[in-house]
């Protein structure tokens, strides 16, 4: 490795080692990629056909140029500042076309990524290859291989849940135009790898591919303005149509239906395994913006989705069962459902007249609900006076009479198609659609508890009891029915706010079913007040209702456990609060399970990756051990981002690294910003990734996954051991280091996420320069454009170096760790990615925007020189000299196209210090937005 030092200083360092000679592509590697590589060629080239079209020569030029040096820099045949002396006070006007450009090629080339996985996958299927792992197939095939009987697995899998929960992102401002652009791209793309076209249909299929480029590159990106939650909860509800109504019926069904053949004696219900959750419009900690008609438009336009879609498709399957009385054999019940007969010429084809008294039905509900103009139907399949549905569970019994009816004459072959999707599809999505949880800061839940008991009279000063006192105060009040406050209360804004919120949820829970706010999350939990002030909230609203010491409430109470601190308490917070009488009777009435949030964002900003990492193993082995104790279930949500400082990497392995007991048939799991569009943008993707996330969760409920056997305890002594150095590294230059905010607010477009309008949230929680009340995307988001990604991996390589010290034999323990124990492999695979994905050349341009010499010297030297170590000793430990060993999908990613972002990256210095000179020009300001956005799309994880 070169020998960098603090010393050298920002100013002068050049880095000796591009991070590409870490990355090792063979003759075989690149024999692979080769149909990948031809595809990007395609799509590269019709979008420099259409710049130059439409743009220009001279601009064209400068894109075509930047791009070979690009090239050219990553083969060490052009030095990085020759490039950046080209954009040296560039006129917006130019660069604005050449960051587009590249922007565009970013997205162009993610879908190329995609199709390439599909073509790798068919040719393993097709060679008759075993199933790849972390498909259920593989996984079916592990259990049988591990001779489970049914009582285990139905023991296992009794009230089995995996649910996504759907998240806003400050980067994913894509508009609906862009996102069905690429969906037509991406189907053509498809037709060319499927099909053995003709010359002349496939002049036809690359001709629509040109016209969509166009498309694209003459819409807009991005919107002008900051996007409000409204937008937001639209992008959310985009991927139900584009995916989520299509494949999460039929991956229920299949899992069902493959589970009850290999074990029929395990009682495998039909409740669906996959559900789907939001935050969009709940989530309230830290956004102003969020408000009870916030609240409302979330669950009506969800509600009105999952309704409009199932209209939708009783119109379609209406038309298509057309099916006569003179062809098949009547069916009674059929004829019940409607009040029909046999004998009535008009009941010639019962399936329709049935299916039109459901949809009628229907829209009398969708009606009642939204209004006459909401819902459009078609007059055909209405009966006036029809009564509505009072829920979902009346819709599915009429359903099941057709399917029924159906199979009574052998004509399963009908069932199983739309029919059968649509009934899974009302089982799964309800009228509710997806389950919105609100979540607040504990804070926050102080201030307006006190208020309240200071206006029923209860206590004057609730802020000054010690914790036992305000359990006390809190338990007393949770175990009356009587409210604190009446309609005539005259209370502050935050609390009319707060309150008006939590009957919003109320009235949302009326109107849609409990399933509509399932949860209530409070951020920054530490103790067990913390947990009863929120319950104080839901009572006012009515959500919680202590009825006469048998205490129910359809809304669990989760805390959400953040700080490394936090997650090394939260056994202890959790085992009180099961000692408050009312509280354990309340988990007992809901299945006795306790569910749990896991913070990644604030305990890695807290504390740093490894810390955070091992912090949660910890922490979750703890609560196992305390449910356990308590005599509960425990049910844990992941609270992870895209980026592996936010807990992101591949889901499959995350899951499977989790501790002995902790998955326990069910998983809670947030998906942010570009991952979202990553994963589940259309169904073939979306079928992987549930198919994915179900796959490791069945896994880890009913195989041993964990490997160290006897040996678990010493290799838990010796990661505390690894996690409280790697915590004192970092803690050394975050927190300790004088003016480090200045450089990180300076050395990174953290000011302007802020100031772009990018997101509908605030960049931090409050308006401080403190680290710790940074928001976590803001804060990796703004590590991973400046491309030094240090929440992956700080701290990491001094933790391994001082922790090692030379002995041999401690060398070997990491790496039989590496070898065998699945948490260990995926922390050093996830920090590996990330380091590749880091650049210090382009880190070393950022850190020339500190204006303070000294400083920017002295942290620039220590991230560099830490940057250096990190790598040196993950060689050590796996013993390879290629980051991406184990990521063949990464690495032909990072090799291939990782050098179109250096013009993305090189453009964003020079407008920021145009923008931080004064040229605050509505132009620079989308140049600088459109910049994030390309790189957040390069990256596919940034935030």
């Amino acid at each position: 490795m070169s020998d960098s030092s603090p010393s050298r200083g920002a100013a002068s360092w050049r880095p000796s080692i591009s991070i590409v000679d870490h990355i090792h592509i063979d003759d075989a590697g690149r024999a692979l990629t080769e149909p990948l590589r031809n595809d990007i060629r395609l799509l590269g080239t019709i979008l420099g056909d259409t710049v130059r079209t439409h743009s220009g020569d001279d601009i064209f030029e400068l894109v075509e140029g930047s791009r070979k040096d690009a090239f050219r820099i990553r083969r060490g045949e052009l030095d990085r500042d020759k490039l950046a002396d080209r954009y040296t006070d560039i006129d917006i006007a130019v660069a604005m076309p050449i960051i587009r450009a590249f922007s565009h090629f970013a997205l162009l080339a993610n879908l190329a990524e995609d199709i390439h996985r599909e073509r790798r996958r068919r040719i393993h299927v097709r060679a008759g290859d075993p199933p790849q792992v972390s498909s259920l197939a593989n996984t079916y095939a592990a259990l049988a291989k591990a001779g489970l009987d049914d009582a285990a697995v139905g023991k296992a899998l009794a009230d089995a849940t995996v649910v996504p929960v759907i998240t806003a992102h400050p980067t994913e401002t894509r508009r609906r135009s862009v996102f069905e652009a690429q969906h037509r791209i991406t189907d053509l793309l498809r037709q060319h790898l499927r099909q053995d076209p003709t010359p002349e249909e496939d002049a036809a299929i690359i001709e629509g591919i040109r016209r969509q480029i166009l498309i694209l590159w003459q819409t807009a990106l991005i919107r002008l303005e900051r996007p409000r939650i409204e937008d937001e909860i639209r992008t959310g509800l985009r991927y139900y149509d584009a995916a989520f109504f299509e494949v999460v019926p039929k991956i229920n069904t299949q899992v069902r239906q493959a589970l009850r053949a290999a074990y029929p004696a395990a009682g495998i219900t039909d409740d669906p395994m996959i559900r789907m959750g939001s935050w969009i419009g709940g989530d309230r900690d830290g956004n102003p913006y969020v408000t009870d008609e916030v609240v409302s438009f979330s669950t009506t336009m969800a509600a009105r989705t999952a309704i409009g879609h199932y209209l939708e498709q009783l119109e379609v399957l209406g038309q298509e069962v057309s099916l006569s009385t003179r062809l098949t054999v009547p069916y009674d019940e059929l004829y019940a459902l409607t009040g029909s007969s046999p004998e009535d010429p008009s009941a010639d084809e019962p399936y329709r007249v049935a299916l039109r008294h459901i949809r009628s039905r229907l829209a009398a509900k969708a009606t009642a609900m939204f209004g006459e103009d909401v819902m459009r139907t078609s007059d055909l399949y209405l009966v006036d006076g029809s009564a509505p549905y009072d829920t979902a569970d009346e819709l599915l019994v009429d359903l099941d009479i057709i399917d029924a009816a159906l199979r009574a004459n052998h004509d399963e072959i009908i069932a199983d198609d739309r029919l059968r999707t649509l009934r899974e599809g009302v089982r799964t999505f309800g009228f509710n659609l997806y389950g919105l949880d609100m979540r607040q800061n504990s804070d926050m839940h102080e201030e307006v508890v006190a208020e309240l008991i200071a206006w029923a009279g209860v206590h004057p000063d609730y802020a000054s009891l010690d914790e036992d006192e305000r359990v006390a105060l809190l338990s007393a009040e949770l175990t009356s029915r009587r409210p604190l406050i009446g309609p005539d209360a005259e209370l502050s804004e935050l609390a009319t706010k707060e309150l008006a919120i939590v009957r919003a949820a109320a009235k949302a829970v009326a109107l849609y079913g409990p399933e509509a706010v399932p949860n209530y999350i409070i951020s920054m939990c530490t103790s067990v007040s913390d947990m009863l002030e929120a319950m104080i909230l839901l009572k006012e609203a009515g959500l919680f209702d202590p009825n006469d010491g048998s205490p129910r409430s359809t809304v669990r109470v989760v805390p959400l456990f953040e700080t490394i601190e936090d997650l090394q308490q939260g056994a202890a917070t959790i085992l009180a609060a099961l000692e408050v009488p009312f509280y354990r009777k309340l988990v007992q009435s809901q299945q006795g399970i306790q569910e749990i949030m896991l913070g990644y964002s604030d305990s890695n900003k807290d504390g740093g990756y490894m810390a955070a990492n091992w912090a949660l193993y910890r922490g979750e082995l703890d609560l196992v051990e305390a449910a356990k104790k308590a005599g509960i279930r425990l049910r844990l949500f992941h609270g992870r981002g895209g980026t592996v400082g936010r807990g992101g990497g591949p889901s499959y392995d995350a899951i499977l690294a989790q501790p002995p007991g902790a998955v326990q048939g069910s998983l809670r799991i947030t998906e942010q910003g570009e991952v979202i569009a990553a994963k589940y943008s259309e169904p073939v993707k979306a079928a992987r990734n549930l198919e994915t996330l179900l796959a490791a969760t069945i896994e880890s409920s009913l195989l041993d996954v964990e490997g160290l056997g006897d040996d678990s305890e010493s290799a838990y002594r010796d990661m505390d051991e690894i996690a409280a150095l790697a915590r004192s590294a970092y803690s050394k230059l975050v927190h300790e280091t004088p003016g480090f905010v200045e450089y990180f607010t300076t050395s990174t477009p953290l000011s302007e996420i802020g100031a772009l309008n990018i997101g509908s949230r605030p960049s931090a929680r409050k308006q401080t320069t403190a680290i710790s009340d940074l928001r976590a995307i803001p804060w990796v988001l703004s590590w991973s454009q400046s491309r030094v990604m240090l929440p992956g991996w700080y701290g990491t390589g001094s933790a391994f170096e001082q922790w090692i010290d030379g002995d041999e034999t401690k060398l070997a323990t990491l790496r039989r760790y590496y070898e065998e124990w699945p948490f260990f492999t995926s922390v050093m695979s996830n920090m590996a990615q990330v380091m590749a994905k880091s650049d210090m050349g382009l880190a070393h341009r950022y850190a020339q925007l500190v204006p303070d010499e000294e400083l920017r010297d002295k942290v620039f030297g220590m991230i560099v020189d830490e940057h250096e170590r990190t790598i040196d000793m993950y060689f050590k430990i796996t013993g390879t000299d290629d980051l991406l060993a184990d990521n063949s999908a990464l690495k032909r990613s990072v090799y291939n196209r990782f050098p179109y972002l250096e013009p993305l990256n090189l453009l964003q210095i020079e407008l920021l210090r145009q923008f931080r000179a004064g040229e605050d020009s509505p132009r620079i300001r989308r140049g600088i937005q459109l910049t994030m956005n390309g790189l957040a799309t390069a990256l596919r994880n940034s935030g």
